[in-house]
């Protein structure tokens, strides 16, 4: 039997004309093809997979319709990245700040980059593809506590050089706001501030008097210095 070669991006797709511009003025286009044929592929490969699938943090980067971006670090237990197969990824959606920053850039542009860093080896794996929302029944039973997740199909994927991270030790196996296998998590500090009260989403207004009572936004940056929010 032939084994598969794996799926690599051509000089011209994987580069923009910019990228390819300050290539030849720096004296790399050798470099930069060799590159791709080294790292880049545009379908998940097993080891991509396995290493994706024992994360529990990344970082997520998005754009709004007009181009502008912003990039997000989202965390969750061990897996919660998990690969459907037919080179596509799902991702969870957990209670944040009101915002909806990520999850509607995806709604509007869909595309999205996801690093994944091992802080501790180290080492660290880019992923690029096109994204969308969904309430999937199915897919959010996965993430007990999420709200939606996100299916991304990926275009992009490639392992970078690790010499410029610097090693960190982990201290805590994951947050403790991580929803458990029923869904539920602490109720957040911030939530309790005095100031937000008469904004809170339905379903929290009043927990704060059950929760240890509000605090003011000093108190609250006290619990943020401290590491106790």
């Amino acid at each position: 039997m032939t084994e598969s070669k794996p799926a690599i991006p051509s000089h011209e797709e994987f580069y923009t004309d910019a990228q390819r511009k300050l290539q030849s003025e720096n004296g790399h286009e050798k470099l930069s093809h060799a590159v791709i044929q080294a790292i880049a592929r545009n379908e998940l490969e097993e080891y991509h997979i396995e290493y994706i699938e024992t994360r529990d943090y990344f970082f997520l980067s998005t754009v709004t319709a007009d181009g502008e971006p912003t990039v997000s670090y989202k965390g969750g237990p061990v897996g919660f990245v998990k690969s459907l197969g037919n080179n596509t990824l799902v991702f969870p959606n957990y209670d944040g700040n009101g915002m909806w920053l990520s999850m509607g850039n995806i709604d509007a542009a869909s595309k999205v980059g996801m690093l994944f860093i091992d802080f501790e080896t180290p080492w660290r794996l880019r992923v690029q593809g096109d994204a969308k929302v969904s309430k999937d029944p199915d897919l959010m039973a996965h993430f007990p506590g999420c709200n939606m997740v996100a299916v991304v199909n990926v275009t992009r994927v490639f392992q970078n050089c690790a010499r410029m991270i610097h090693k960190h030790k982990r201290v805590e196996p994951h947050s403790i706001y991580v929803p458990d296998a029923d869904g539920k998590q602490p109720y957040p500090a911030w939530k309790r501030i005095d100031a937000i009260q008469d904004y809170l989403h339905p379903d929290d207004k009043g927990r704060a008097a059950t929760e240890g009572g509000t605090i003011s936004e000093e108190e609250y940056m006290g619990k943020v210095m401290d590491g106790s929010s």
